[in-house]
């Protein structure tokens, strides 16, 4: 298996990121394993981790009074979780593993006290993880225009 550091320049979430800026990052990171069923994280728990699947699929499900309702599955080279990024720093969602797992977990804080520390490092994270939060989005569209589009009421 790849170092972190090995991995990172190879995905295309952290594509264009010079050398220097890929270790800083990778000094917030680990490599973190999930089962079938776990949970990476709560909605509404505090949001300190950001995760990069390397293999399995993840869940994106929020609470309904029908029961759980999936927003979006991630997979291979999919990242999870913007909301560390934005105050309050508090999961929208849950999410939970459906097969396997293996990702990079980075630590909330360490990433932010770094995007702090260099507002060139914050800007190039800020403007990746808007395309993820954009690429969200598009699919809670398509998802909900799946339940009530065909509703002529």
């Amino acid at each position: 298996m790849q170092t972190i550091e090995q991995y990172l320049p190879q995905h295309p979430f952290f594509g264009g990121l010079d050398a220097s800026t890929i270790e800083l990052l990778a000094g917030c990171a680990v490599n973190v394993h999930f089962h079938p069923q776990d949970y990476l994280f709560h909605e509404s728990g505090p949001a300190d981790t950001f995760y990069v699947v390397r293999r399995g699929r993840v869940s994106l499900e929020v609470s309904s009074p029908a029961g759980p309702r999936v927003v979006d599955v991630a997979q291979e080279d999919d990242v999870v979780g913007w909301s560390w990024l934005v105050p309050p720093y508090r999961w929208m969602f849950d999410a939970k593993a459906t097969s396997e797992v293996s990702a990079v977990a980075f630590d909330a804080t360490c990433l932010r006290a770094k995007s702090e520390a260099d507002p060139a490092v914050g800007y190039a994270l800020l403007q990746r993880v808007a395309q993820v939060m954009l690429h969200r989005l598009q699919s809670a569209r398509i998802r909900l225009m799946d339940v009530y589009g065909g509703n002529d009421d």
